[in-house]
């Protein structure tokens, strides 16, 4: 009992403040020379109630709610055009009538009694224009049907009304003609009518030649991932349809080359990208479209799109059109708060409808307490996680829908986040840390044998090479040793002392047994392995290091006899160069085996 008082008082006071609002003069201006309905109405409106009003009601016509895209109010004040707040509210003008579907809009500041203001009101409406017929031969013109009303529709009394129509072409094949009314080329004129009564309808219809592109956006997918390493990508996935009237017949190429021929299709539209876009691409499921054009202005870069075939009516196509802008042109922040500004759509074509647009934003990894603001409501779906390389628990995406838009939603909204600088380094450092594992899985790959069987011949032949290996460095050794024997022998013939040169070739020869020794092992060694051939190399090296030795004894016995004076220093020097030959002799052939082996 209580809330239906209530709701009856709250009726009886709406309807009397409402009901006090008078149009005192309505210009409408109704343009139809695009797909799109675009409707200003210019409102002045008067108080003519004992007290203020801080609100008022615009009825929209019946059963146009489902082709409303834009609806938006201003009012011009000293400080110049202010917009004005609107709210989607039902209303009834009696309980018989069923609900209206109204926009309140609220007065910067209360219409004071007695006074009088102008509102501007803009409407665009979207699939408002009718192909008929509905559909046409590839060389015909298109024709659509516009149904309006006469008068304004409004729950208030209106003195003075005028409607102009703004038409695409001057060529009209018909329109209702309520008295008074004007055509003067594409442009036709109602009014002024007086004295109109709330809510009257009087049905306003006109046929006319309207050949501007009737394409809509019926899918778009925009993707806009935002990196803190200096650029934002932005990717839009768009699916486009001719919407005007559908190709009867056959399409043929040779009437279209012709002049006058597919006038109604649509060979190429404009994409307007910001003027910072860089890397702009432009492909579809074959691939790349060369047939575009990137043309940069001071302002913006335009990039003219031509589809692989013209569009006629009812004929669809799907492109993917991607490019990069810098970041600190759209991000900002304060320590670790960032703010991200970008338009939610952006401009497709000119009087360009998207039937339906799902924008997705890709944050960066590990950003947190995520708030969005947008301009005008949209339903924001459930967030997602998006992984790229180099991620690990994911980036965070924020997931974003829109139907029925228009240019007027070309705004931008933001997001507001929380992110670590220092998270920044994650990406550099798991590149480090892979590049070291990378490493180490090759050290040890190298290093270590991992088959499961192994091969007697391989390893064989590994042992021979390490036997080989060190056979080469004892001989290197011998050869230190037989260095050491001449330089002992040349201070003996000099200092003539018996005793420290026998000590220091005692010494020598046990270091020389202790080599071959270990070389006639490593002999053995080799014969067991079955290699033949380095087995007889090294048999002969041991030969030659015999001979050698040999010499060495020869010289020995040679020099004592010089230092006691038993032969003659001529003798001594022409003995000395014999043995000295067949050494340098054997030495040479030693090279020759060890470079062999």
């Amino acid at each position: 009992m209580y809330p239906k008082f209530i709701l009856l008082c709250l009726f009886c006071f709406y309807s009397s403040a409402y009901a006090n609002i008078v149009n005192v003069k309505v210009d409408r201006n109704i343009d139809i020379a695009t797909q799109l309905v675009k409707l200003t109405v210019k409102l002045t409106l008067e108080n003519t109630g004992k007290s203020p009003v801080s609100s008022f009601l615009y009825a929209l016509e019946p059963d146009t709610k489902s082709n409303l895209a834009y609806f938006g109010a201003s009012q011009t004040q000293d400080e110049g055009k202010i917009s004005l707040k609107t709210e989607e509210v039902p209303y009834k003008q009696n309980s018989e009538q069923k609900d209206k579907d109204n926009y309140k809009i609220h007065f910067k500041t209360p219409l004071a009694a007695g006074k009088s203001t102008i509102v501007r009101v803009d409407i665009t409406y979207t699939h408002a224009l009718v192909p008929y017929p509905s559909s046409i031969t590839q060389s015909e013109k298109q024709l659509v049907l516009y149904h309006g009303n006469h008068y304004f529709y409004t729950p208030y009394a209106t003195k003075a009304q005028t409607t102009v129509v703004t038409l695409p072409s001057t060529s009209v094949e018909s329109f209702t003609k309520l008295k008074p009314v004007v055509q003067s080329e594409n442009v036709i004129t109602y009014g002024p009518y007086e004295n109109i009564s709330p809510f009257t309808l009087n049905k306003l219809t006109i046929h006319c030649e309207n050949n501007s592109p009737f394409l809509s956006v019926t899918n778009l997918h925009r993707a806009i991932e935002v990196s803190h390493w200096g650029v934002i990508s932005v990717e839009e996935e768009v699916d486009v349809a001719h919407t005007g009237s559908l190709l009867k017949g056959a399409f043929s190429r040779y009437e279209f080359q012709r002049d006058q021929s597919g006038i109604a299709s649509i060979k190429s539209f404009k994409t307007v990208l910001p003027a910072s876009a860089s890397d702009v691409y432009y492909r579809d499921e074959i691939g790349n479209i060369s047939t575009s054009h990137l043309r940069e202005l001071e302002d913006s870069t335009e990039v003219e799109l031509r589809p692989r075939f013209p569009l006629f009516g009812g004929w669809k196509t799907h492109y993917v059109l991607g490019y990069y802008v810098p970041t600190y042109e759209y991000l900002y922040n304060s320590g670790d708060q960032y703010v991200l500004k970008m338009r939610f759509v952006d401009h497709i074509f000119d009087d360009s409808i998207i039937d339906h647009a799902t924008v997705r934003v890709i944050l960066p990894e590990g950003s947190k307490n995520i708030k969005l603001k947008t301009p005008y409501s949209v339903k924001r779906l459930s967030d997602e996680s998006h992984y790229t390389y180099l991620d690990t628990i994911g980036r965070p995406v924020i997931v974003l829908q829109k139907a029925n838009l228009v240019e007027q939603h070309i705004q931008d909204f933001e997001i507001h986040y929380d992110y670590q600088k220092l998270l920044m380094l994650q990406e550099p450092l798991l590149v480090v840390a892979a590049l070291y594992l990378l490493f180490i899985v090759v050290i040890i790959y190298v290093r270590l044998d991992f088959t499961i069987s192994q091969d007697p011949n391989k390893e064989s032949k590994l042992r021979v090479s390490g036997y080989i290996e060190t056979i080469h460095n004892y001989c290197d050794n011998r050869t230190t040793i037989y260095a050491k024997f001449d330089e002992a022998l040349n201070k003996f013939k000099h200092n003539k002392d018996l005793s420290t040169y026998q000590t220091i070739v005692k010494k020598l020869n046990v270091e020389h047994k202790n080599e071959s020794q270990a070389v006639a092992d490593l002999l053995a060694k080799l014969k067991q392995e079955g290699s033949v051939d380095v087995a007889e190399k090294v048999a002969e090296l041991q030969r030659y290091d015999k001979a050698f030795k040999e010499l060495l004894q020869q010289q020995t016995l040679l020099v004592e006899r010089l230092v006691a004076n038993k032969i003659g220093k001529q003798q001594y020097l022409d003995a000395d160069a014999v043995i000295g030959k067949k050494k340098e002799d054997i030495i040479e052939k030693v090279n020759g085996v060890l470079y062999s082996l």
